[in-house]
């Protein structure tokens, strides 16, 4: 059994009030705990810095914690949220980003999974195929490589792993993944995190996850079949979100 926490803020540039944007008459962050209730978790909670998000979340049955409004990212909220709901150390987090409508609750089961067959790790998280040469090459679809036993040794906006001998195909050993932003913890690591200092890869790539094996913390990676249903990050993905749940 895990709990699934839902960080969520009013205070988004590409897609104001994104956490309320209304998809087939329910708040965005309303589908995502609902589709996170569909999972094992024993206990789902939006965590927000927002009075109208909770409010929206009080109207339709939603639990919330509210955090402080000055965190400076995702992690350092739910390591609050943590605290506020008094977790014990040993209590896997799974971290469901507030803007996935459409998430897979099989997924959140499976990273959660994952953290528990791998002891030696802090964090887990997943990663699927990349099929296409645009999406390998593309920076804003993170790579990530792995280690025999299916731990992350390096996520990066780069095409990893390159292929020195046909450099304008894509690699097939091993063949390149991407990573997926769906993250779980063990409660304990969490309230550490936010204390750990940023490193300088963190910084240069712009990807919170390389502080953790910056500083020699083990994340271990669950390899999904297929990429996720798609997230709202800009009014055209909530167009095509909204345009997937009319669909019959």
């Amino acid at each position: 059994m895990f709990t699934v926490l839902i960080p969520a803020r009013l205070a988004s540039t590409r897609l104001p009030n994104k956490p309320l944007a209304d998809i087939a008459g329910l708040p965005m962050v309303v589908h995502v705990a609902r589709r996170a209730a569909q999972s094992q978790a024993r206990r789902v909670v939006v965590a927000t810095d927002s009075a109208e998000v909770q409010a929206a979340c009080a109207a339709h049955g939603v639990d919330t914690v509210m955090t402080d409004s000055h965190h400076e990212s995702g992690s350092d909220r739910l390591a609050q949220a943590c605290e506020l709901l008094g977790l014990p150390d040993d209590e896997t987090i799974v971290n469901v980003q507030g803007d996935e409508p459409l998430i897979d609750p099989v997924l959140i089961n499976a990273v959660a999974a994952q953290l528990a067959a791998h002891p030696q790790a802090a964090m887990s998280t997943a990663a699927h195929p990349i099929a296409s040469w645009q999406d390998f090459q593309n920076p804003n679809v993170v790579k990530v490589v792995c280690d025999q036993s299916g731990d992350a040794l390096l996520f990066s906006r780069s095409p990893i792993p390159f292929w020195r001998d046909q450099p304008d195909q894509l690699p097939t050993h091993p063949a390149p993944l991407r990573h997926i932003g769906i993250y779980a913890y063990r409660a304990g690591f969490l309230r550490q995190f936010p204390n750990l200092p940023p490193a300088p890869l963190e910084r240069t790539e712009a990807l919170e996850q390389l502080r953790a094996l910056w500083h020699g913390h083990r994340i271990a990676v669950y390899l999904a079949p297929d990429a996720p249903a798609p997230g709202v990050d800009t009014p055209q993905d909530l167009e095509k979100v909204r345009a997937l749940l009319r669909k019959p």
